[in-house]
């Protein structure tokens, strides 16, 4: 069976989008794979949360993701911080990581326009932490998205140059998890395009919302004047609403609103109305499941201590035979 390794980033709560793409995914992985799933809240240090901030969106995003299904019986589930050789692998690999290299990963670049007053050391080496993280537990796989494709490659660069440096074939070369169909992408309700945080709190449905919050947002989700010949091509910011409709709602209603686009006699406001209360019904038993696990609090750390266990288990073998190879050796 093979490894898959994926971070999670604690960085505020999950949306529609981020369950119907990384949690399902996630969820399957589980089923076929040795998957660790880590919460990274080193990474975040990048960008100096607070204390408070840090350790309440650890424990957030850790129940969401569990409210959603993934299973600490079938998975590793840990926290980053609780594997202390993960740093210790990050800082070998640093040792053969180049400042051109690194200044050149598009992610530091980006960041470096975004917040020039911040620009640390950590964000220069975001690439070997992830490295890190991945190739500490030899895995075969790992997840990406478009934005960190470049990070993968970076890990399989760290990766070779270990193996050809001490002359080893230790670390396989990670390669890209293929889940063997089309993500589903959820569009946001701003009318630009997906779900997401970064258009904006408006844009996404998050699974912790409460349902006023949610009727607020889709009934102020964008439309226009309406159609003006029957059966007409919708619009993108129309085919949104029927594209989140059909992922949250029956197939007869679906087909119901469908029709009255189709013969010039949709209201906008009736649509609106019936996917709220899709979405709040959809989101509901989630929402619930989150807040309970929230407040478990020996829940959260039974499963965390478990992962931190079985994590170090693993990161302990590599560490002892990297040294090993590299000859840092006890006398």
């Amino acid at each position: 069976m093979e490894t898959v390794v994926s971070g999670i980033r604690p960085t505020g709560n999950l949306h529609l989008g981020n369950y119907f793409g990384a949690v399902k995914n996630f969820v399957k992985m589980q089923e076929n794979s040795n998957a660790f799933f880590f919460i990274a809240d080193y990474h975040s240090l990048t960008t100096h949360p607070t204390p408070v901030n840090l350790h309440d969106h650890v424990r957030s995003v850790l129940a969401e993701y569990l409210a959603c299904g993934i299973n600490p019986e079938k998975a590793c589930v840990y926290v980053q911080s609780d594997v202390p050789e993960v740093i210790e692998l990050y800082l070998l690999l640093n040792m053969n990581a180049y400042l051109g290299e690194l200044e050149r990963v598009t992610s530091f670049k980006d960041k470096v326009r975004q917040q020039p007053e911040n620009v640390n050391a950590g964000l220069l080496t975001y690439p070997t932490l992830m490295a890190a993280d991945v190739i500490i537990h030899k895995a075969a796989k790992v997840p990406v998205g478009k934005d960190q494709e470049q990070n993968l490659e970076m890990m399989r660069t760290f990766a070779r140059r270990f193996n050809r440096m001490y002359k080893t074939d230790y670390f396989p070369i990670p390669q890209a998890y293929n889940f063997g169909e089309t993500l589903v992408k959820i569009p946001g309700l701003d009318g630009s395009g997906k779900m997401g945080k970064s258009e904006g709190e408006g844009n996404a449905v998050f699974l912790v919302e409460d349902p006023k919050s949610i009727r607020k947002k889709i009934m102020k989700a964008v439309t226009d004047s309406g159609p003006t010949m029957p059966n007409q091509e919708k619009p993108a910011v129309i085919q949104n609403l029927f594209d989140l409709m059909a992922v949250v709602s029956s197939s007869d209603t679906v087909l119901h609103f469908d029709a009255l686009w189709n013969s010039c006699e949709i209201r906008y406001g009736d649509l609106k109305k019936q996917l709220a209360e899709d979405v709040i019904h959809f989101t509901e038993p989630i929402r619930e499941r989150i807040l309970d696990i929230y407040k478990d609090t020996d829940y959260l750390s039974k499963v965390t201590r478990n992962g931190a266990e079985r994590a170090r288990e693993s990161a302990a073998k590599t560490i002892k035979d990297v040294r090993e190879i590299i000859g840092i050796r006890k006398f």
